[in-house]
């Protein structure tokens, strides 16, 4: 028991000395310090290939013929009510450019142009839409089409 007793008042000479600061060395901020015990990522880059092979994305989906047939209905229609702008949604697919695959997305809006060298839609707020990836036309010009002539 004398060894554990001398044990404990080993350090009884300096524990109530004021805690000493340097004169030549400023403090560590906090952050800085924390930022000493953050993880370490050995392969660096590795977290985001995970992240992007985990991102998924939807295949491109081919048009049956029924569908092709009212899809150039609807252009057709389009093109002779250009002058008066007619605002339409437009589904059509993007593809993504790191991956196999894309998205389909749904613009609304205004269609300003339709250029068919280009085969491209323009719309009131300068998106370009490559015909060739429409997947669908909707707005108020169409309703009853699909009952009179598909």
């Amino acid at each position: 028991m004398d060894g554990n007793l001398k044990e404990t008042h080993r350090y009884d000479d300096i524990i109530d000395l004021p805690h000493h600061v340097s004169d030549r060395h400023p403090r560590m901020p906090i952050s800085d310090r924390a930022a000493q015990f953050a993880p370490f990522q050995a392969l660096s880059g590795f977290g985001d290939t995970i992240e992007e092979t985990a991102r998924v994305t939807e295949e491109w989906i081919e048009l049956d013929d029924d569908q092709k047939t009212e899809l150039d209905l609807k252009l057709r229609m389009l093109r002779e009510l250009l002058t008066q702008r007619p605002e339409v949604s437009v589904v059509y697919f993007v593809p993504d450019v790191r991956k196999a695959g894309g998205a389909y997305t749904t613009v609304t809006g205004r269609i300003i142009k339709m250029d068919g060298v280009s085969r491209v839609i323009v719309m009131e707020d300068g998106v370009e839409i490559l015909i060739d990836d429409i997947f669908g036309i909707e707005g108020e010009m169409f309703l009853g089409l699909e009952n009179s002539v598909l």
